[in-house]
């Protein structure tokens, strides 16, 4: 039985293909020296995750658990540090291997203590190898943990983008999407990270909120760009199943009148940043035209291999995408990160999806079009032999069709600025059958 394409302009955000909920126990529990030994290990990407937060945010479905017990987060580190150990051997020492890009995600990798951001930041360093100082290094925080002995530490090590969540600026609106904060300490939180002189400022900002109308979401619009942040993210709302928000609105994903609502605001949110001379990069992220690069000039993401280190993080080789298992409650994801605390032999791959040939073409589509530059056809022909309308026909001629591509026969396929605004709709229709069936049939926990 086949699973149709969902409808309606907001189902997925598409951060990753497929999506996790479609992994499954791989019975052979293949070996990363296999798994890595005839991939292109030359430009890495490498990200650690780290599962721990102060709170967990109402909208929040993430691997992340709150709180850590006295000594969880150094075990934690501990356990990073044989995965990390484990993963090195198996890529091996030659010279070819190397680390594009980095990350620490999560969660929130600030939860941790500066000193044990150090730590963090010795791992990816002395037992992967990367040179944190001489390839961009993108952290996660929030205002309550981006204080200013931690800002000092990721500064020094080299970080060159730090993202904080902010959600809103007004603090009825935080209130209702569960994230406790002040406008005060936000505002505090932005300060310290200026001081910390990290190059690239990006803050991330919610639309759909209930309560919220288009006048407090463009007071929050321009509370962020007083700060002049490099980077804007807009995301729009999202009730997933186990969050708290769902609890109270569990219908809230079939609702029309608030799909126009979060469409109507993404619009406005979208022509004032335009106007203040930021630069569209997908349906979220906006760039300041002015803004420093980021990102080395050989990576990019639909070609390279990621390596992902801790619990909640997946890794990529052209034939299989691993992880470990996957939960949204929280006693589920308590007894994972025991279970990985405890874990001494990491040299196998647990939990993942084969990537076969037609899969890997439609990744490349998927990661491409929902940019903003789009797929560039050439590329995709020297990467496959064929084009993206000999492979992707149907796909292609029905977003033609509804005006969300702009040229479907040119040299590079972009999304209409109303394609990208349905991005969230373009990107599970452009999911296989077989993928969708495996997310349907994904046990919740």
């Amino acid at each position: 039985m086949t699973t149709a394409p969902p409808t309606g302009p907001y189902q997925h955000y598409v951060y990753a293909y497929p999506h996790k909920t479609a992994y499954r126990p791989l019975p052979d529990r293949p070996p990363l020296t296999s798994l890595w030994a005839r991939e292109d290990k030359s430009a890495l990407s490498l990200y650690l995750h780290i599962p721990f937060c102060e709170v967990r945010c109402g909208f929040c479905n993430l691997f992340t658990r709150i709180g850590a017990p006295d000594g969880l987060t150094g075990a934690y580190l501990d356990a990073l540090e044989r995965q990390a150990t484990a993963v090195r051997d198996a890529l091996g020492d030659g010279d070819g291997t190397r680390c594009a890009t980095a990350a620490f995600g999560g969660g929130t990798p600030t939860f941790l203590t500066a000193r044990e951001l150090d730590r963090l930041c010795d791992i990816a360093e002395q037992r992967m190898g990367a040179d944190l100082r001489a390839v961009p290094l993108s952290v996660e925080a929030s205002p309550a943990t981006a204080t200013a002995d931690r800002l000092a530490v990721l500064a020094e090590r080299g970080t060159t983008r730090l993202s904080l969540g902010v959600q809103s600026f007004v603090d009825s609106e935080a209130r209702a999407a569960v994230r406790p904060q002040r406008r005060a300490d936000v505002e505090a939180a932005l300060g310290r990270i200026r001081d910390a002189a990290i190059p690239v400022l990006n803050i991330d900002l919610i639309y759909g909120i209930d309560g919220q109308t288009e006048e407090t979401w463009l007071h929050s619009l321009d509370a962020a760009l007083a700060w002049r942040p490099e980077e804007l993210y807009l995301y729009p709302l999202y009730v997933r199943p186990l969050t708290g928000l769902d609890r109270h609105r569990p219908d809230s994903g079939r609702d029309p009148a608030w799909d126009e609502q979060r469409l109507r605001l993404y619009r406005s949110g979208r022509d004032h940043l335009l106007a203040q001379g930021y630069v569209q990069q997908s349906m979220r992220m906006f760039r300041r035209a002015d803004a420093p690069p980021q990102g080395a000039d050989d990576y990019a993401c639909q070609t390279d291999g990621m390596i992902g280190l801790g619990c909640g993080a997946r890794s990529y080789t052209s034939a299989l995408h691993y992880s470990f298992d996957y939960a949204v409650g929280m006693h589920e994801i308590r007894g994972i990160i025991d279970d990985y605390v405890a874990t001494t032999d990491f040299s196998r791959a647990a939990v993942g999806y084969r990537i076969d040939p037609r899969e890997a073409r439609r990744r490349h589509l998927l990661q491409s079009l929902l940019q903003a530059d789009g797929l560039d056809t050439a590329d995709y022909r020297a990467r496959f032999g064929s084009l993206p309308a000999d492979d992707f026909a149907a796909e292609l001629d029905a977003l033609a069709h509804q005006v969300w591509l702009a040229d479907p026969t040119g040299a590079r396929l972009r999304l209409t600025p109303e394609g990208l605004a349905h991005s969230d709709a373009i990107g599970p229709r452009l999911f296989s059958p077989a993928v969708r069936a495996a997310m349907a049939a994904y046990e919740r926990k």
